[in-house]
Protein backbone atom coordinates (compact mmCIF):
# COMPACT_ATOMS: atom_id res chain seq x y z
CA UNK A 1 0.00 0.00 0.00
CA UNK A 2 2.85 2.37 0.84
CA UNK A 3 4.61 1.48 -2.40
CA UNK A 4 1.43 2.17 -4.36
CA UNK A 5 1.05 5.58 -2.70
CA UNK A 6 4.68 6.40 -3.40
CA UNK A 7 4.29 5.38 -7.04
CA UNK A 8 1.18 7.54 -7.41
CA UNK A 9 2.99 10.46 -5.83
CA UNK A 10 5.93 10.05 -8.21
CA UNK A 11 3.59 9.99 -11.20
CA UNK A 12 1.85 13.12 -9.96
CA UNK A 13 5.18 14.85 -9.33
CA UNK A 14 6.47 13.94 -12.77
CA UNK A 15 3.22 15.09 -14.36
CA UNK A 16 3.31 18.45 -12.58
CA UNK A 17 7.01 18.87 -13.36
CA UNK A 18 6.40 18.13 -17.03
CA UNK A 19 3.48 20.57 -17.12
CA UNK A 20 5.54 23.33 -15.50
CA UNK A 21 8.43 22.74 -17.91
CA UNK A 22 6.05 22.80 -20.88
CA UNK A 23 4.45 26.03 -19.67
CA UNK A 24 7.86 27.62 -19.15
CA UNK A 25 8.95 26.64 -22.65
CA UNK A 26 5.74 27.85 -24.28
CA UNK A 27 5.95 31.14 -22.40
CA UNK A 28 9.55 31.60 -23.50
CA UNK A 29 8.59 31.19 -27.16
CA UNK A 30 5.69 33.62 -26.87
CA UNK A 31 8.09 36.14 -25.31
CA UNK A 32 10.40 35.62 -28.29
CA UNK A 33 7.48 36.34 -30.66
CA UNK A 34 6.44 39.36 -28.62
CA UNK A 35 9.94 40.82 -28.48
CA UNK A 36 11.00 39.67 -31.96
CA UNK A 37 7.83 39.37 -34.08
CA UNK A 38 10.03 38.96 -37.12
CA UNK A 39 10.97 35.50 -35.84
CA UNK A 40 7.53 34.17 -36.81
CA UNK A 41 7.88 35.28 -40.40
CA UNK A 42 11.45 34.00 -40.60
CA UNK A 43 10.24 30.57 -39.47
CA UNK A 44 7.48 30.71 -42.09
CA UNK A 45 10.04 31.56 -44.76
CA UNK A 46 8.67 35.09 -45.32
CA UNK A 47 10.41 38.45 -45.36
CA UNK A 48 11.13 39.62 -41.81
CA UNK A 49 9.86 43.13 -42.64
CA UNK A 50 6.27 41.76 -42.57
CA UNK A 51 6.51 41.95 -38.77
CA UNK A 52 6.19 45.74 -39.01
CA UNK A 53 2.57 45.26 -40.06
CA UNK A 54 1.59 43.26 -36.97
CA UNK A 55 1.01 43.47 -33.23
CA UNK A 56 1.43 40.33 -31.13
CA UNK A 57 -1.30 39.87 -28.50
CA UNK A 58 -3.17 37.41 -26.33
CA UNK A 59 -6.86 37.65 -27.24
CA UNK A 60 -9.86 36.89 -25.01
CA UNK A 61 -12.42 34.52 -26.52
CA UNK A 62 -15.64 35.15 -24.63
CA UNK A 63 -17.56 32.15 -25.99
CA UNK A 64 -14.75 29.83 -24.81
CA UNK A 65 -14.11 31.74 -21.55
CA UNK A 66 -10.36 31.67 -22.22
CA UNK A 67 -7.52 33.58 -23.82
CA UNK A 68 -5.54 32.54 -26.86
CA UNK A 69 -1.81 32.02 -26.40
CA UNK A 70 -0.68 34.21 -29.26
CA UNK A 71 -2.24 36.15 -32.13
CA UNK A 72 -0.52 38.37 -34.69
CA UNK A 73 -3.05 41.11 -35.42
CA UNK A 74 -2.50 43.15 -38.59
CA UNK A 75 -2.25 46.89 -38.05
CA UNK A 76 -4.15 47.66 -41.26
CA UNK A 77 -7.08 46.05 -43.08
CA UNK A 78 -6.36 43.51 -45.77
CA UNK A 79 -3.49 41.56 -44.18
CA UNK A 80 -4.20 38.08 -42.76
CA UNK A 81 -4.37 37.42 -39.03
CA UNK A 82 -2.08 34.71 -37.60
CA UNK A 83 -3.09 32.35 -34.76
CA UNK A 84 0.04 30.77 -33.28
CA UNK A 85 0.43 27.67 -31.12
CA UNK A 86 3.75 26.34 -29.75
CA UNK A 87 3.72 22.78 -28.43
CA UNK A 88 6.44 20.80 -26.63
CA UNK A 89 4.29 17.88 -25.44
CA UNK A 90 2.02 15.35 -27.18
CA UNK A 91 -1.48 16.74 -27.62
CA UNK A 92 -3.97 14.90 -29.82
CA UNK A 93 -6.53 17.71 -29.46
CA UNK A 94 -4.29 20.61 -30.44
CA UNK A 95 -5.53 20.98 -34.02
CA UNK A 96 -9.15 20.94 -32.92
CA UNK A 97 -8.40 23.53 -30.27
CA UNK A 98 -6.54 26.02 -32.45
CA UNK A 99 -9.14 25.77 -35.22
CA UNK A 100 -11.95 26.26 -32.73
CA UNK A 101 -10.21 29.32 -31.30
CA UNK A 102 -9.62 30.71 -34.79
CA UNK A 103 -13.24 30.36 -35.92
CA UNK A 104 -14.61 31.71 -32.63
CA UNK A 105 -12.42 34.81 -32.98
CA UNK A 106 -13.37 35.29 -36.65
CA UNK A 107 -17.05 35.06 -35.74
CA UNK A 108 -16.87 37.26 -32.65
CA UNK A 109 -15.08 40.00 -34.57
CA UNK A 110 -16.88 39.65 -37.93
CA UNK A 111 -13.46 39.24 -39.54
CA UNK A 112 -13.54 40.08 -43.26
CA UNK A 113 -9.98 39.27 -44.31
CA UNK A 114 -7.59 36.34 -44.52
CA UNK A 115 -6.39 34.20 -41.64
CA UNK A 116 -3.70 31.61 -40.87
CA UNK A 117 -3.38 29.05 -38.07
CA UNK A 118 0.26 28.09 -37.46
CA UNK A 119 1.33 25.20 -35.22
CA UNK A 120 4.95 24.86 -34.08
CA UNK A 121 5.73 21.40 -32.72
CA UNK A 122 9.07 21.00 -30.98
CA UNK A 123 9.63 17.69 -32.82
CA UNK A 124 7.97 15.71 -35.60
CA UNK A 125 7.48 12.79 -33.23
CA UNK A 126 5.01 14.83 -31.18
CA UNK A 127 2.68 15.59 -34.09
CA UNK A 128 -0.35 13.23 -34.17
CA UNK A 129 -1.20 14.40 -37.70
CA UNK A 130 -3.77 16.89 -38.96
CA UNK A 131 -7.33 15.48 -38.83
CA UNK A 132 -8.85 14.85 -42.27
CA UNK A 133 -11.68 17.26 -41.55
CA UNK A 134 -9.17 20.12 -41.95
CA UNK A 135 -7.72 18.97 -45.28
CA UNK A 136 -9.48 21.83 -47.02
CA UNK A 137 -7.85 24.40 -44.74
CA UNK A 138 -4.45 22.80 -45.33
CA UNK A 139 -4.91 22.95 -49.09
CA UNK A 140 -6.03 26.58 -48.83
CA UNK A 141 -2.88 27.42 -46.83
CA UNK A 142 -4.88 28.43 -43.75
CA UNK A 143 -3.43 25.70 -41.51
CA UNK A 144 0.34 25.22 -41.52
CA UNK A 145 2.65 23.06 -39.41
CA UNK A 146 6.35 23.52 -38.61
CA UNK A 147 8.88 21.65 -36.51
CA UNK A 148 11.26 23.70 -34.38
CA UNK A 149 13.91 20.97 -34.56
CA UNK A 150 14.21 21.88 -38.28
CA UNK A 151 14.91 25.58 -37.63
CA UNK A 152 17.61 26.56 -40.13
CA UNK A 153 21.05 27.46 -38.87
CA UNK A 154 21.87 31.14 -39.14
CA UNK A 155 24.65 33.58 -38.40
CA UNK A 156 22.74 36.86 -38.51
CA UNK A 157 19.24 36.28 -37.08
CA UNK A 158 18.83 36.62 -33.32
CA UNK A 159 15.26 35.28 -33.50
CA UNK A 160 16.20 32.03 -35.21
CA UNK A 161 19.32 31.88 -33.04
CA UNK A 162 17.18 31.90 -29.89
CA UNK A 163 14.97 29.14 -31.30
CA UNK A 164 18.05 27.05 -32.08
CA UNK A 165 19.40 27.73 -28.60
CA UNK A 166 16.26 26.37 -26.92
CA UNK A 167 16.25 23.29 -29.16
CA UNK A 168 19.99 22.61 -28.82
CA UNK A 169 21.23 19.66 -26.71
CA UNK A 170 22.67 20.93 -23.44
CA UNK A 171 26.08 19.54 -24.37
CA UNK A 172 26.36 22.08 -27.21
CA UNK A 173 24.73 25.13 -25.62
CA UNK A 174 28.15 26.67 -24.92
CA UNK A 175 28.76 26.95 -28.67
CA UNK A 176 25.18 27.73 -29.68
CA UNK A 177 24.73 30.69 -27.30
CA UNK A 178 27.54 32.63 -29.00
CA UNK A 179 25.46 33.41 -32.11
CA UNK A 180 22.43 35.13 -30.46
CA UNK A 181 24.79 36.79 -27.97
CA UNK A 182 26.85 38.28 -30.80
CA UNK A 183 23.70 39.52 -32.56
CA UNK A 184 22.36 41.00 -29.32
CA UNK A 185 25.55 42.96 -28.68
CA UNK A 186 25.08 44.72 -32.02
CA UNK A 187 21.61 46.03 -31.08
CA UNK A 188 20.99 49.54 -29.71
CA UNK A 189 20.11 50.42 -26.12
CA UNK A 190 16.90 48.93 -24.76
CA UNK A 191 16.72 46.29 -27.51
CA UNK A 192 20.05 44.88 -26.37
CA UNK A 193 18.80 44.64 -22.80
CA UNK A 194 15.62 42.84 -23.93
CA UNK A 195 17.65 40.35 -25.93
CA UNK A 196 19.96 39.65 -22.99
CA UNK A 197 16.90 38.86 -20.87
CA UNK A 198 15.62 36.42 -23.51
CA UNK A 199 19.00 34.69 -23.69
CA UNK A 200 19.02 34.47 -19.89
CA UNK A 201 15.56 32.90 -19.84
CA UNK A 202 16.59 30.39 -22.51
CA UNK A 203 19.61 29.37 -20.44
CA UNK A 204 17.51 29.01 -17.29
CA UNK A 205 15.17 26.73 -19.27
CA UNK A 206 18.09 24.64 -20.49
CA UNK A 207 19.69 24.36 -17.03
CA UNK A 208 16.83 24.63 -14.49
CA UNK A 209 18.91 23.14 -11.66
CA UNK A 210 21.91 25.46 -12.03
CA UNK A 211 22.18 28.66 -9.92
CA UNK A 212 21.73 31.73 -12.10
CA UNK A 213 25.07 33.28 -11.09
CA UNK A 214 26.80 30.11 -12.20
CA UNK A 215 25.07 30.32 -15.60
CA UNK A 216 26.08 33.97 -15.97
CA UNK A 217 29.71 33.09 -15.42
CA UNK A 218 29.59 29.92 -17.50
CA UNK A 219 28.26 31.69 -20.60
CA UNK A 220 30.10 34.98 -20.27
CA UNK A 221 27.10 37.15 -19.40
CA UNK A 222 28.70 38.48 -16.21
CA UNK A 223 31.40 40.31 -18.17
CA UNK A 224 28.79 41.62 -20.58
CA UNK A 225 26.60 42.99 -17.79
CA UNK A 226 29.55 44.74 -16.21
CA UNK A 227 30.16 46.93 -19.24
CA UNK A 228 29.32 50.60 -18.78
CA UNK A 229 26.97 50.52 -21.77
CA UNK A 230 24.83 47.71 -20.38
CA UNK A 231 24.69 49.22 -16.89
CA UNK A 232 23.56 52.55 -18.31
CA UNK A 233 20.86 50.84 -20.36
CA UNK A 234 19.74 48.78 -17.37
CA UNK A 235 19.60 51.87 -15.14
CA UNK A 236 17.54 53.65 -17.78
CA UNK A 237 15.12 50.73 -17.95
CA UNK A 238 14.76 50.61 -14.17
CA UNK A 239 14.14 54.36 -14.04
CA UNK A 240 11.42 54.09 -16.70
CA UNK A 241 9.81 51.29 -14.71
CA UNK A 242 9.80 53.41 -11.55
CA UNK A 243 8.29 56.35 -13.43
CA UNK A 244 5.56 54.19 -14.92
CA UNK A 245 4.72 52.73 -11.50
CA UNK A 246 4.56 56.22 -10.00
CA UNK A 247 2.14 57.32 -12.73
CA UNK A 248 -0.06 54.28 -12.05
CA UNK A 249 -0.14 55.12 -8.34
CA UNK A 250 -1.06 58.73 -9.12
CA UNK A 251 -3.90 57.65 -11.39
CA UNK A 252 -5.19 55.26 -8.74
CA UNK A 253 -5.14 58.03 -6.15
CA UNK A 254 -7.11 60.35 -8.46
CA UNK A 255 -9.69 57.63 -9.08
CA UNK A 256 -10.10 57.26 -5.31
CA UNK A 257 -10.84 60.98 -5.03
CA UNK A 258 -7.67 62.16 -3.27
CA UNK A 259 -6.80 65.82 -3.72
CA UNK A 260 -3.80 66.92 -5.77
CA UNK A 261 -1.77 68.05 -2.74
CA UNK A 262 -2.04 64.61 -1.14
CA UNK A 263 -1.09 62.89 -4.39
CA UNK A 264 1.93 65.22 -4.69
CA UNK A 265 3.13 64.09 -1.26
CA UNK A 266 2.62 60.39 -2.05
CA UNK A 267 4.16 60.31 -5.52
CA UNK A 268 6.60 63.26 -5.46
CA UNK A 269 5.11 64.37 -8.80
CA UNK A 270 4.51 68.04 -9.56
CA UNK A 271 1.05 69.59 -9.75
CA UNK A 272 1.42 69.97 -13.52
CA UNK A 273 2.34 66.29 -13.96
CA UNK A 274 -0.64 65.15 -11.89
CA UNK A 275 -3.07 67.45 -13.69
CA UNK A 276 -1.80 66.12 -17.02
CA UNK A 277 -2.97 62.64 -16.00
Amino acid sequence: MVLLAKSSHEKLTNSVSGHVKRMRTDTLFYKVFQTLPGALFELLGYNITLAQKYTFKSIELKELAKRTDGVFLPKTDGDPIYFVEVQFQPDEHLYYRIMQEAFVFLGQNSWQYGWRAVVFWAKRSLDPGIPQCYNGEVQAGNLRVFYLEDTPDTSNSIGLGLVRLVMEPTSNVQNRVKQPERCARALPGAQQRNMIELIEQALVYKFPDRPWRELETMFGLTEWKQTRFYQEVEAEGIQKGIQQRTIEIARSCKQQGLDIETIMVITKLSREEIEAL
